[in-house]
């Protein structure tokens, strides 16, 4: 289990951090911050993103066109395991590849306009729900997608993505998480992070009204310099933003000084560390 940070103090690091010429090298401040930085297990953070997902790319092999891949922009929810369900169209082409050849991949990124931001791939089989569990599957497929009327045309069918193996890579010019894969027993078996499902309206309340407060946090828990702070997503050992300092934007993760287990315990720990901030900054 991932514990909180044991990061030295800001000004340890900040000492340890200060250029030939007496400045501040913020890079050196970001790595050795983020290295210290608790956050959730690999497995944990993957699952927790897919799970809060909703949609994806579905590569499946071209049944038209054979040997080719083919793709497709897909919804998707995902059931009690972390295995994304798709409702599909009998008449789309890529229900007709997968029921043909079930080999499919999907791939969902956390954000598709950051190029620095993790890439998640399921390669799995797709197969028909069974009839015994498609109404808890209906019921999961609807609560990620409300408005999802069609599903019960008759022409729609759920499919469960089984996993053979689960892929994820950080973006672009960023090791904050690396690369790895999972298997389908070890993904199972993780758990969805109970903190995450808060991030936009958490998220959304400190930026419009305590962006000053989340600046003020960031600087004390990295020693560096920030021109503006905002929080991206939260979950349970912290949050990730994205900070502007020296002309350079950076995404940073703040960790919490212990786990939060419930959604009032974020507001308690951001207002611990704002108190801290504050004291430090007298």
């Amino acid at each position: 289990m991932a514990s909180s940070s044991t990061a030295d103090s800001p000004a340890q690091n900040a000492s340890a951090a200060v250029d030939g010429s007496g400045g501040v090298n913020v890079f050196q401040l970001v790595q050795a911050h983020q290295e210290k930085a608790a956050r959730l297990p690999p497995v944990e953070e993957i699952k927790t993103l897919l799970h809060h997902s909703l949609r994806a790319m579905l590569s499946t092999l071209s049944l038209k066109h054979e040997g080719y891949p083919s793709g497709s922009m897909v919804d998707f929810a995902c059931d009690a395991y972390g295995s994304p369900i798709l409702a599909v169209s009998n008449l789309a082409v890529h229900t007709k590849d997968l029921l043909a050849n079930p080999k499919c991949s999907l791939l969902v990124a956390k954000d598709p306009a950051d190029r620095t931001e993790i890439v998640i791939t399921v390669h799995g089989d797709a197969v028909p729900v069974a009839e015994n569990d498609k109404e808890a599957i209906r019921t999961a497929y609807l609560a990620r997608h409300p408005d999802a009327f069609w599903v019960d045309f008759g022409d729609f069918q759920f499919l469960r993505i089984e996993p053979r193996v689960i892929r994820y890579v950080s973006g672009v010019a960023t090791a904050a998480l690396g690369s790895g894969e999972f298997s389908p027993e070890e993904f199972r078996l993780a758990k969805v992070d109970p903190i995450y499902q808060f991030s936009k309206p958490i998220a959304s309340h400190m930026n419009k009204d305590h962006g000053e407060d989340t600046k003020l946090i960031v600087q004390h828990s990295t020693s560096i310099p920030v021109d503006f702070a905002h929080i991206l997503d939260v979950d349970s050992l912290g949050f990730n933003v994205k900070a502007g300092s020296q002309g350079n934007t950076l995404k940073l993760r703040i960790p919490f000084t212990r786990r939060a287990t419930e959604r009032k315990d974020v507001k308690t720990l951001i207002v611990e560390m704002l108190d801290a901030a504050k004291s430090q900054a007298k």
